[in-house]
C-alpha cells in the first residue's frame, strides 16, 4: 500500500484525533487518561500552526496512518531553539517503518527552522521507542522516575535529546 507523507490540514484533525485517543487508551506513550474531544484537538492543531510548527499526517488507502509535530519545548523565551515532538501511528499501521519515515522527515524542519535540540518524552519502560530515537542519534539524558501516573501505576519518563546542530554552535539571537 503506499504511504504519502504531507503537511496536515484542518480536514485530518478527526483522523489525528483518532489516533490519539487510541493511543492514550492503550498505552503509556501519552500520560493521560481522558480521550478528548475534536474541539481540543481543533486547537492544538491551530496553535501548532499559529506558531509556525509543523503538523506532518502519513495518509494510506484508510485514511490517516499517522502524524508527527513538534511544538516548544517550554514556554520561556530561552528556550526558543528546542523543540519537543511527538509521533503517533494507528495501530494497525504499526511496525511497519512509517514512525521511521514520519520522523526522517520531521527533524529536517526543525533543523531548517534554525532549532538547536530536540526532546522526546519517553515513558521508560518503552524499550522500543527509546531504541527508535537512539538509531536517530537520540542519547538518553535524564530519567525522571514516577512522575506519572496511569492504569494504577507509577511511570518512570525517560529524556532523550537530539541535538541538530553541533553541541555549542553559536545562535544569533
Amino acid at each position: 500500500m503506499t504511504m504519502i507523507i504531507d503537511e496536515a490540514s484542518l480536514d485530518d484533525v478527526p483522523g489525528i484525533l483518532a489516533i490519539y485517543n487510541e493511543v492514550l487508551l492503550s498505552s503509556t506513550a501519552i500520560y493521560a487518561e481522558v480521550p478528548v474531544d475534536l474541539a481540543n484537538r481543533i486547537e492544538w492543531f491551530e496553535a501548532r500552526r499559529r506558531h509556525g510548527f509543523p503538523v506532518l499526517v502519513a495518509r494510506d488507502g484508510h485514511g490517516i496512518a499517522g502524524y508527527a509535530s513538534f511544538g516548544s519545548f517550554r514556554s520561556f523565551p530561552g528556550y526558543r531553539y528546542t523543540v519537543e515532538h511527538s509521533i503517533h501511528i494507528r495501530a494497525d499501521a504499526r511496525a511497519q517503518g512509517l514512525g521511521r519515515r514520519l520522523m526522517e522527515a520531521l527533524i529536517p524542519l526543525a533543523r531548517a527552522m534554525g532549532m538547536h535540540a530536540m526532546i522526546a518524552g519517553i515513558d521508560a519502560a518503552n524499550e522500543g521507542s527509546i531504541r527508535f530515537h537512539e538509531r536517530f542519534g537520540f542519547e538518553r539524558v535524564a530519567t525522571f522516575p514516577e512522575v506519572g501516573r496511569k492504569f494504577g501505576r507509577w511511570l518512570d519518563l525517560a529524556c532523550m535529546q537530539l541535538f541538530l546542530d553541533p553541541p555549542g554552535s553559536g545562535r544569533p539571537d
